[in-house]
């Protein structure tokens, strides 16, 4: 039996129901930047991604990855990729990670990792700078994968997420939504990190569960924030 895909559950009826309207817009307070994505457009970086993570680096279903990254519109993108190509993430070190997705800060923690990729998070997709030899630079490499991805079919039910199962991480998304009370209605504005498996499930996946909205801001200004709350419509507010 083929398991289940954790990217399609998440993000096909989205698609289905809403597919131009805004469903990732990312701040940055401290340097001003504002990115959109559809939902085409966040499935799009996810094809290019899973592309990436089966065609350069070559992963089958059921491999580990580990992403060390912020919360951040690149790292959902990340993330869904990961899943579309059935791999494992792990949001911590892994000596066992068959590749490892970071920041230039954290290389030192991925460094037992048998492959490393670098995302600068520059808001114009600019590559990062000065990286060692043998990483790959996320940015550059990136670019010349495709946009449609066909996912390889899984055994059983796999790990999706630190050990726990694609429909584990479907069902704590689902409860986690309707705790807090999303619909598909919802603009939800959030500054909480995606460190632990909890907050990647409070903070993001029960958003997409939910058919709802993300506005996510790094660096908040509360100032700012306040502001936001009118002019991005938000309905709802973690953090």
């Amino acid at each position: 039996m083929a398991a289940p895909n954790l990217t399609v559950a998440l993000l096909d009826p989205i698609i289905d129901r809403d597919p131009a309207g805004p469903r990732v817009t990312w701040y940055d307070d401290d340097s001003g930047a504002r990115i959109e994505l559809s939902a085409l457009t966040l499935a799009n970086w996810a094809a290019k991604t899973a592309n990436l993570v089966r065609d350069e680096f070559g992963l089958m279903p059921g491999a580990r990855v580990s992403v060390l990254l912020p919360a951040h519109w690149q790292t959902a993108a990340v993330l869904l990729g990961c899943w579309w190509a059935g791999t494992e993430v792990v949001l911590e070190p892994d000596p066992d990670a068959e590749l490892a997705l970071v920041t230039t800060d954290r290389l030192d923690e991925a460094a037992d990792a048998a492959e490393l990729a670098v995302l600068s998070l520059d808001p114009f997709g600019r590559p990062a700078p000065d990286l060692p030899v043998g990483v790959t630079d996320y940015a550059t490499a990136v670019r010349v994968h495709g946009d449609q991805f066909r996912p390889d079919p899984a055994p059983g039910d796999s790990p999706a997420l630190d050990g726990r199962t694609v429909t584990e991480i479907l069902d704590a998304a689902r409860e986690s939504a309707a705790a807090q009370g999303f619909s598909a209605e919802d603009r939800v504005l959030s500054s909480t990190d995606w460190a632990t498996t909890g907050e990647l499930v409070d903070g993001l996946l029960a958003v997409l569960v939910a058919q709802a909205s993300l506005v996510q801001v790094s660096n908040p200004d509360e100032d700012r924030m306040a502001r936001r709350i009118e002019s991005e419509k938000v309905t709802a507010r973690r953090g």
